[in-house]
């Protein structure tokens, strides 16, 4: 019955775009690339360490793919798995430096990134295009909306999957040890740098992919806007509003947070973003669990 009713779910989401117009197909592609954000944070999040390299790792992903596609003549859609393998790659290159760090000085170090990476877009003008940034050429499906929501929804079902991977393998385990105490995992005979290196990869590519639809979705990248910390503190409040640990969590928080979101734009254009934020700071403060984890634990305890 369960696996029945995620598949209607997925059929569901797939036939959407027949039945509401532009604007919606707009806001649910919108709400997919943050889902999957967010996904990827929380499993960062899951090791125990706080990551806020989300927007820098976005950037990367969005840079690369639009280059990609007007420099290299690479087909727009190989163009989201170049900016996926780039992202993981710098990743794998600074993560033997930044993952001997914890706690705030991770969290400083990782925050740090976006400024550096768009520090070289700026720089870097005769390929990036400078301040003034960088027009794509030839865009994914020629800028069909409805085809573009299907392939961000089948990346969002993807990293869906891989977060499910993560709570169901020996994986699991093993990122829970190092969370609840890094001493003992290591006397266990867990090997911790390979693990957190593992994840900080593996969500740098998924970071890097979503950038890359980004950009093909709106053709165009500029560093303010690309590396904008939009891109760090909408996916971080959509896992924490709906619960971090878990893949429920993250996906209800995308939901919940990307409709209330469009809504207060459009009665609240220039408030909206306070309403977000007591929204979150309410959040917080009486359900620390956020929506999924409260729900999962009252019912846990009437059993």
């Amino acid at each position: 019955m369960k696996y029945f009713i995620i598949m209607a779910l997925c059929v569901l989401c797939f036939l959407l775009p027949f039945f509401v117009g532009a604007y919606m197909i707009h806001v649910l592609t919108s709400i997919m690339i943050f889902l999957s954000l967010a996904l990827s944070w929380d499993m960062m999040l899951r090791t125990g360490q706080l990551s806020f390299g989300i927007a820098g790792f976005f950037g990367l992903g969005a840079y690369a793919s639009i280059i990609a596609v007007d420099d290299f003549s690479v087909d727009p859609l190989l163009s989201i798995l170049v900016a996926a393998i780039f992202a993981a790659l710098v990743a794998l290159a600074l993560g033997w430096i930044v993952l001997r760090l914890r706690e705030i000085y991770f969290a400083i170090t990782t925050l740090a990134l976006s400024s550096v990476f768009m520090i070289f877009a700026r720089n870097l003008s005769d390929l990036t295009g400078g301040s003034a940034g960088k027009v794509l050429y030839e865009s994914i499906f020629k800028g069909d909306s409805i085809k573009i929501y299907w392939l961000v929804l089948s990346v969002a079902l993807t990293v869906i999957l891989v977060s499910e991977l993560f709570q169901r393998t020996r994986i699991r385990f093993a990122i829970n040890a190092i969370r609840d105490d890094e001493i003992a995992a290591k006397c266990s005979g867990v090997n911790i740098f390979k693990y957190l290196l593992f994840v900080f990869v593996l969500t740098s590519a998924i970071q890097g992919a979503v950038g890359a639809l980004y950009a093909q979705q709106y053709a165009f990248v500029e560093p303010e806007s690309t590396f904008s910390a939009n891109f760090l503190l909408l996916p971080m409040s959509m896992a924490l509003v709906g619960g971090i640990y878990s893949t429920l969590g993250p996906i209800i928080g995308a939901v919940v947070l990307g409709l209330a979101s469009e809504y207060l734009k459009l009665v609240m254009p220039y408030g909206h973003l306070i309403i977000y934020g007591l929204i979150l700071i309410v959040t917080i403060m009486f359900l620390p669990r956020g929506i999924y984890g409260t729900i999962a634990n009252r019912i846990a305890t009437r059993r």
